[in-house]
């Protein structure tokens, strides 16, 4: 079992705090684990009233490209996930879902970061009116399911949460359909 001894504080940003833990291994031996602190996020494979899944493309400064993505956004401090998403689709794309099925959770990298993200089907959308950050700048894109899943497999679309999301979403329709 691992024991963590000591936390340091590294880093304390906006988005991101990077702590420096202290642990016992299973060995008895001491070691250093850096630990990126991030809050939760919600992601959803929104489907327009035509069939069409909703995308966002937006600039990711770490990668200096622009990224074709779910609409996602970060749970706030006491939020549901699910109400997180609901607020983030609207603020990003305009649209309100008037179903919301959770559809898979999962650690983003849990080699290094607490980071945990939230799926949701989105359906039944309604129009709403965006509402993005003051640094967001977002173009929404509209794609079937089978353009999707063709720019996964050409390297277009190389965003995790993107990718997981399509891939489940594809696999839980095969099985719908069964």
């Amino acid at each position: 079992m691992y024991k963590t001894t000591k936390r340091k504080d590294i880093f304390k940003g906006r988005i991101i705090d990077v702590k420096e833990d202290t642990v016992i291994l299973p060995d008895g031996k001491e070691a250093k684990r850096e630990v990126v602190l991030h809050s939760d996020a919600s992601a959803a494979v929104a489907v327009d009233p035509e069939g069409k899944l909703l995308f966002v493309e937006q600039y990711r400064h770490p990668i200096g490209a622009n990224l074709l993505e779910l609409p996602a956004g970060l749970v706030e401090d006491g939020e549901d996930p699910k109400d997180c998403i609901i607020r983030e689709l609207e603020e990003e794309t305009a649209f309100m879902p008037q179903k919301t099925e959770h559809l898979i959770s999962f650690h983003t990298s849990a080699g290094f970061s607490n980071e945990m993200l939230h799926i949701y089907l989105c359906s039944d959308l309604i129009q709403g009116k965006a509402n993005p950050d003051d640094d967001e700048f977002l173009t929404l894109r509209r794609l079937s399911l089978s353009e999707a899943l063709s720019k996964i497999s050409s390297g277009e679309i190389t965003d995790s949460k993107t990718i997981i999301g399509l891939l489940y979403y594809n696999s839980i329709l095969k099985e719908r359909k069964k």
